[in-house]
């Protein structure tokens, strides 16, 4: 039987795996999606810098609230418009996506979807 504390570690390490291929090929910032329990939160990060450039979460109180939860699909194609538009104020059109460990399905995959029709380029 797998145990919980062996899933996280394999999870950690997949993150750090994906976050060291981009940070090493970076040339434009990250835009970093996280799913907690509650929520989604995106962030643009800048790794030169050390520096986050745009940052939306479904927990903040201006987010709209579609349906039930805030971490559904619906949420988040409503963040992924958010954080385009927040990161196109900061004039970032170009950015490299961490999923930070998640599959590229579902939530992740409505988010980054909705990102690209708002204008961001992967």
């Amino acid at each position: 039987m797998i145990s919980r504390k062996k899933i996280r570690e394999t999870k950690e390490r997949r993150i750090e795996r994906i976050r060291y291929k981009l940070k090493i090929t970076g040339s434009s910032p990250r835009l970093v999606i996280n799913k907690t329990n509650r929520y989604l939160i995106a962030q643009v990060i800048d790794d030169k810098n050390g520096s986050t450039l745009a940052y939306a979460s479904s927990s903040e109180k201006t987010f709209p609230i579609t349906g039930y939860s805030r971490k559904n699909k619906n949420s988040a194609v409503e963040l992924g418009k958010i954080i385009a538009e927040r990161a196109k104020t900061k004039g970032v059109q170009k950015v490299m996506l961490d999923r930070s460990g998640s599959i590229y399905h579902g939530n992740i995959a409505a988010f980054a979807d909705s990102a690209r029709e708002g204008g961001l380029v992967f």
